[in-house]
């Protein structure tokens, strides 16, 4: 391995990505059954957890800090947890309705949030000709007075995720980091 680093990068990446994951202010999920007004990403998440538990699929994953790189084969135990940042990009909040402008066509979903103050600011869902989800991608974005945060998440259906993120805390200073998940 050409910069083996210590499960220390692992650990910190998932200490870090928890803490900014934490809600803040956030509105009210959807009452069970509710009609949705954009693609339910929640619930294909959770769907794409549960069946990538039950295969227990082992995957090369590689994390790159700072330009620092580590892979490993790992079985992922927690496929919820794994998937969080994508399953937090849920625009299916109440008090969003109408947030999103939607733009639609055979082989494209795009989602572009309207207020510059919401975290997830673009999803694009990128389909095949039968209608199955080939992509989606995920643009997210926080900037407030103790950090700024950005992420691009990738999601290509039983193949690869990627997770890209760019972090300044304020005193800490920045750092980039970049999570691969080959199936």
């Amino acid at each position: 391995m050409k910069h083996c680093l210590h499960k220390s990068v692992f650990m910190m990446f998932g200490i870090v990505a928890t803490i900014f994951s934490f809600p803040s202010c956030k509105p009210d999920n959807l009452k069970q059954g509710a009609v949705k007004e954009y693609f339910d990403i929640k619930g294909y998440f959770e769907n794409s957890a549960a069946h990538l538990k039950k295969e227990r699929k082992t995957i090369t994953k590689t994390v790159v800090h700072n330009g620092k790189s580590e892979s490993k084969q790992v079985e992922i135990g927690n496929w919820e947890a794994e998937l969080a940042l994508f399953t937090e990009s849920d625009i299916n909040k109440p008090a969003w309705n109408g947030s999103y402008t939607k733009q639609d066509s055979a082989a494209v979903i795009t989602y572009t949030a309207k207020d510059a103050d919401l975290r997830t600011r673009r999803i694009l869902i990128d389909k095949a000709k039968d209608g199955s989800i080939k992509q989606i991608t995920i643009n997210n974005q926080v900037n407030n007075a103790l950090y700024n945060t950005r992420e691009t998440l990738n999601y290509f259906p039983d193949s690869v995720y990627t997770i890209e993120k760019y972090q300044k805390v304020k005193l800490l200073g920045a750092n980039t980091y970049k999570i691969t998940g080959k199936f």
